[in-house]
């Protein structure tokens, strides 16, 4: 991922992950989703007013919350598959698969920056070039999933592609700062500037309790959870150098 998603010494297997964005034509600027449509409300006079259990309920701590209008799907189906819940320095994951497996888009969404370069040149300092081969893509849900190391980005998958949970978006690699090991680095973020901000889209938000439920068909969303992110840090934070 993600795309997704979905970012140290020698490789993302022990080390914090990053990736240089890659534009493509036509991707210079950010794709603005809509707002998912809601349930028009009931006339004021009928409303009832919300409960402070509610209130309380809507406003606690970062949990998973259900998310029944969002379908999502675990990204590399087979097996073996395993994965860490935690990973170095940022909040990510590394999915351990053979290279060669699927890597599925999460949840519904539109592709937003993608690379089919591997340029990363170990000895160089970890930054923007350490993902290779990668699929970043913002879901309905308001929320970015990137998956990079991948071998192959399937053809078809650009920039402003509509893509659906499940889709597949390529193949489970090593490119980039791997450390020679075939995974699927997976981060979960606020979509933010959507492309470029790669200190941001290796992953913000643990993704283990969201794979978990995803992996057994669950729908636990990190949607309020991102909108924590973004409140708690008075927007995004920029770049580390």
């Amino acid at each position: 991922m993600s795309l997704t998603a979905v970012l140290v010494a020698g490789g993302c297997a022990t080390g914090p992950e990053q990736s240089a964005p890659v534009w493509q034509a036509g991707s210079s600027a950010p794709v603005i989703l809509p707002e998912p449509s809601s349930p028009a409300p009931a006339s004021a006079s009928a409303a009832p007013s919300a409960s402070p259990s509610a209130s309380a309920s809507k406003s606690a701590s970062p949990t998973p919350a259900k998310a029944a209008n969002y379908k999502y799907v675990f990204p590399v189906p087979g097996s073996p598959v395993s994965y860490h819940p935690t990973h170095a320095t940022n909040p990510a994951t590394d999915i351990f698969a053979n290279c060669g497996n699927p890597v599925l888009a999460v949840t519904d969404g539109t592709v937003v920056e993608i690379s089919r370069k591997d340029e990363f040149v170990k000895g160089k300092p970890d930054g923007p070039l350490n993902g290779g081969f990668f699929v970043s893509l913002v879901g309905d849900d308001g929320v970015r999933y990137y998956g990079s190391h991948m071998s192959v980005v399937d053809a078809g998958i650009e920039p402003g592609v509509r893509v659906r949970a499940g889709q597949r978006l390529g193949n489970v690699g090593k490119t980039g700062n791997a450390n020679n090991v075939c995974h699927l680095h997976f981060g979960i973020s606020p979509a933010c500037a959507q492309v470029g901000d790669w200190w941001i889209r290796r992953g913000a938000l643990w993704p283990a309790p969201y794979l978990d439920s995803w992996r057994k068909q669950g729908s636990n969303s990190p949607k309020a959870e991102a909108a924590d992110y973004i409140a708690e840090n008075d927007g995004c934070p920029k770049a580390p150098y």
